[in-house]
């Protein structure tokens, strides 16, 4: 498989238009669009003039005299997407990937990093690496819960001491005032698993002082300890007791135990909204998750201490029982060997895109003697084919729910990375509301674009609006994904132009090299 070619686009595909007499009045306009502007109103015919990187105006602009013109009509011409979950960070601080090109050909203009509670506890020095090569995306930081734990308890499974608290206090504190909009946790991983809920809590307290919001990859999205259910009312508890914005990322429910309780997930957040609390979800389009092997299958008591400890335990016989038999329920809860997919291992490339089940009969071995093996080996990524159609659609059609991807940035032909990295926005569009009908585009557009914007916070993006900054994607009707579980490494097609703070970022359906994208500041 080749990777994708990046062109320039043929001159003749824009048309310049010069002023006779003065300087023209706007850098581009978009001629003849069905506008979708982010905020639930359905589409109309307009067009959209660009200046200074502004939105600039927006109607009948027939008359107006433009650098550029670029006849669309036909075309949807929307805000640029906003990723409130994206693992993007460390590719887009390399010379490699700050292109961001899986990311624009989704339609993406903003991606939130370091979420589940992790990324790097010094955003000052992540912000330095992102902006040395350059960026094709924007990029919103986080302060990572797990991050800042880690730094100060490393993986102990206790309660902090209230010198440890406020060690943690004093790095959120530092986060946020570097930038960040908000804190991250990820109490389903170590060593955020570790924390009570009022440690959150307290931590939740600081970063709403700056206006920022909390999002959390919740305890248990099945029924592992807590239940989901519990794990939601978590989340909402952190809202109620710190006033801070939470939101339940990446919303599902994993696995048969707990199919069906999507509605139940509903109601608990409608119940919150309507008692005032502003509690939101996002969620990515597809039937699988990703994660890692250890965290898929591990009991956390076993993960305390890290890696030497948890062979340790291994070892001891008595030990080695109690593993095992957590992770047999584990394997259950995500449906089976056969519902678990490798995507990456530096160890062993040769299992990636291969099923747990496959390697077990393969080796003749019981698919947990498998998996307890490539765990102390350093453990794969997998893709688990986990949830049900009747959950999804009933998170995703709320009008609090917004799009993410949970996706990273691969290096192309690297492992076989989830699809979702490459497709989940265009998929939302091209199968759940151009080919299912499920949505609306409109209200998937606004699930995208100014429903992130309000809960993050940005003023000044995620409508199409005079004044707002010119990220700009315009698309056809044919806006798909084209990356699968077993080919992952294909671009999403239907994007024809995008603008990045009023830059072209793809233009007439070819990649610029445009790195206009910035780390943006809370």
């Amino acid at each position: 498989m080749k990777p994708p070619v990046r062109w320039t686009a043929p001159a003749f595909l824009a048309v310049p238009i010069l002023a006779a007499c003065s300087p023209a009045p706007y850098d581009i306009v978009l001629q003849g669009g069905r506008v979708v502007d982010g905020t639930g109103s359905p589409p109309v015919v307009a067009d959209v003039g660009v200046r200074n990187g502004l939105v600039a105006g927006v109607g009948d602009l027939s008359n107006a005299t433009a650098g550029t013109i670029l006849d669309v009509t036909g075309l949807y011409v929307a805000p640029g997407f906003i990723d409130t979950h994206s693992h993007s960070g460390p590719g887009l601080a390399t010379e490699e990937l700050s292109h961001a090109e899986p990311l624009l050909a989704q339609g993406l203009t903003t991606v939130v990093v370091n979420p589940d509670g992790g990324g790097p506890v010094d955003l000052v020095e992540q912000r330095a690496d992102l902006e040395e090569e350059g960026l094709g995306v924007n990029v919103v930081q986080l302060v990572g819960h797990g991050s800042v734990r880690g730094r100060v308890m490393a993986s102990d499974d206790r309660a902090p001491t209230a010198d440890e608290l406020d060690e943690m206090r004093a790095l959120v504190r530092a986060g946020m005032e570097a930038g960040a909009w908000g804190l991250s946790s990820g109490t389903f991983y170590t060593p955020g698993s570790y924390s009570e809920n009022s440690e959150l809590i307290e931590l939740a307290r600081v970063a709403a002082e700056y206006g920022g919001i909390y999002t959390s990859h919740i305890r248990d999205e099945s029924n592992y300890t807590i239940g989901v259910l519990a794990a939601v009312e978590e989340v909402i508890d952190v809202s109620r007791q710190s006033g801070i914005t939470g939101v339940v990322t990446h919303i599902k429910a994993l696995g048969p135990p707990v199919w069906g309780t999507a509605a139940a997930m509903v109601d608990r957040i409608e119940a919150a909204r309507a008692e005032g609390l502003s509690v939101y979800a996002d969620q990515y389009p597809y039937l699988a998750s990703a994660t890692g092997l250890s965290a898929a299958l591990l009991p956390r008591w076993s993960q305390a201490g890290g890696s030497t400890a948890f062979a340790e335990r291994v070892a001891d016989p008595e030990t080695n029982m109690r593993i095992r038999e957590a992770m047999v329920e584990n394997l259950a809860r995500r449906g089976g060997a056969d519902r678990i997919q490798f995507r990456r291992f530096e160890a062993d490339p040769a299992i990636e895109g291969r099923l747990l089940s496959d390697l077990a009969t393969e080796r003749d071995a019981d698919p947990i003697d498998v998996a307890l093996e490539l765990i102390l080996q350093g453990g794969p990524s997998i893709v688990s084919f986990n949830m049900s159609e009747e959950d999804l659609l009933t998170l995703m059609t709320r009008e609090w729910t917004m799009t993410s991807s949970d996706g990273g940035l691969p290096l192309f032909g690297v492992g076989v990375p989830h699809p979702r990295s490459y497709g989940a926005f265009a998929r939302k569009i091209g199968v759940f509301v151009f080919q299912d009908r499920v949505m609306s585009l409109e209200a998937a557009v606004r699930s995208m674009t100014a429903l992130p914007a309000e809960v993050m916070g940005m003023e000044d993006r995620g409508r199409i609006e005079e004044g707002l900054v010119a990220d700009l994607v315009v698309f056809s009707d044919y806006f798909k994904d084209n990356a699968t579980f077993t080919e992952p490494h294909q671009l999403s097609s239907g994007v024809v132009h995008l603008f990045v703070g009023g830059e072209a970022a793809i233009l007439n359906s070819a990649f610029t090299g445009a790195r206009a994208g910035q780390v943006l500041v809370k």
